[in-house]
């Protein structure tokens, strides 16, 4: 099986064969750039970026800067190398640690490229149910000055982590502990946007005590490629050489940015809608009143649905795979809503600006429908 479930020309014709129609939740990363970022694609003043000549970088990367209240930023094809060259600045002694929560998408979805490429060991902490990890069992694993023993650099922390905002006191608690202990502080903030609005604290506050920070113009801002690493002057110089390390280094990249600047300045103000659908869906499972299906509504606070199944019979993937399919011949039923099994026992469905309210209607009509097949005491 590919990557995210059935090809996309599969289901697709699929659906024409079945009369369906086809709701995409497999993730944010779905969404395809709105008209007004393809024709921001299509004016775009460009130049060579790895001369530092692209005015459609520069703007982006300014931008950002700004939003974030850090003194520079820099454009990456992708988050996955943004966190990596973090990693790689901050820890830039030979057996260096850092350390991160053992749900963050650095440690899981990463490929391992701190110890892969940049020498890096990833010591992991659980993740609380919001997110959190606590910093006692930190505080235990930091390293002395024995040469047997790596040495402390960096803490990560990502913010959403699987939809679930980080308290902004935390946040502030482990800005507490890195200076205690002379580290430095990334943020993965991929959905960092999503973040912000969900919460109402100001991107910049919530980053204020990081030395760096990583957000995705390709997920919720419907961007169709990039991310932008944030930092100090310094720190985005360095930056800069190591992208360049990474194969990063990209030329008239304007006609990307440009998109990335419309995302900013137009789909930010829109993610409450996302995660008003989201709440939506969510609320409606639980209306059920299934003893199988059900969804934590305290950690439903953005674009991220999470479905607890808890049957030894049914399982998530069962759950997923049924809602890809048309079997009846009832209208609740034609429609094929595409989502992710992360495990056995927890799927997942993310909302973004494509999905309005009457796919996102056709979409929980057609889970609420499933549930019941499945789950025959709802």
């Amino acid at each position: 099986m590919a990557y995210g479930g059935s090809a996309g020309d599969q289901i697709h014709a699929y659906a024409f064969e079945k009369n369906a129609t086809v709701v995409d939740l497999r993730s944010d990363t779905i969404s395809k750039p709105s008209l007004a970022m393809r024709q921001a694609m299509l004016n775009a003043v460009v130049g060579d970026d790895v001369y530092e000549e692209d005015p459609t970088v520069k703007l982006l990367e300014e931008k950002a800067a700004s939003l974030l209240d850090k003194e520079a930023a820099l454009y990456v094809p992708s988050g996955t190398m943004g966190n990596l060259i973090a990693i790689m600045n901050h820890c830039n002694v030979r057996g260096s640690e850092a350390y991160c929560g053992d749900q963050s998408h650095t440690f899981l979805h990463e490929q391992g490229g701190a110890a892969q490429l940049a020498g890096v060991t990833l010591c992991t902490l659980p993740n609380n149910r919001d997110g959190t990890f606590d910093l006692k069992t930190l505080e235990g694993h930091m390293r002395s000055d024995r040469l047997h023993e790596p040495i402390s650099k960096l803490v990560l922390i990502e913010n959403t982590i699987n939809g679930k905002i980080l308290p902004q006191s935390w946040i502030d608690e482990v800005a507490v502990f890195v200076k205690k202990y002379n580290l430095r502080l990334h943020m993965d903030g991929a959905r960092l946007w999503n973040a912000s609005i969900g919460s109402g604290i100001a991107a910049k506050e919530i980053v204020r005590a990081c030395d760096s920070v990583t957000f995705c113009l390709s997920k919720g801002l419907g961007a169709p490629i990039g991310s932008v690493l944030c930092g100090s002057k310094a720190f985005i110089q360095q930056a800069r050489r190591t992208r360049k390390a990474l194969g990063g280094g990209m030329r008239q990249v304007g006609v990307l940015a440009a998109a990335g600047l419309v995302a900013l300045e137009q789909t930010i103000p829109i993610l409450k809608e996302d995660h008003r659908r989201a709440l939506w869906i969510a609320k409606s499972i639980n209306n059920l009143r299934s003893k199988v299906f059900s969804v934590d509504l305290d950690t439903t606070k953005t674009n991220m649905i999470m479905v607890n199944v808890v049957s030894e019979e049914i399982t998530a993937i069962t759950f997923i795979d049924r809602l890809e399919i048309v079997v009846d011949d009832v209208e609740d039923d034609r429609t094929i809503v595409r989502g992710l099994q992360l495990t056995s026992c927890l799927a997942r469905f993310v909302l973004y600006y494509e999905i309005d309210d009457q796919a996102t209607e056709k979409a929980l009509r057609k889970i609420c429908y499933v549930i019941k097949k499945l789950d025959t005491q709802v």
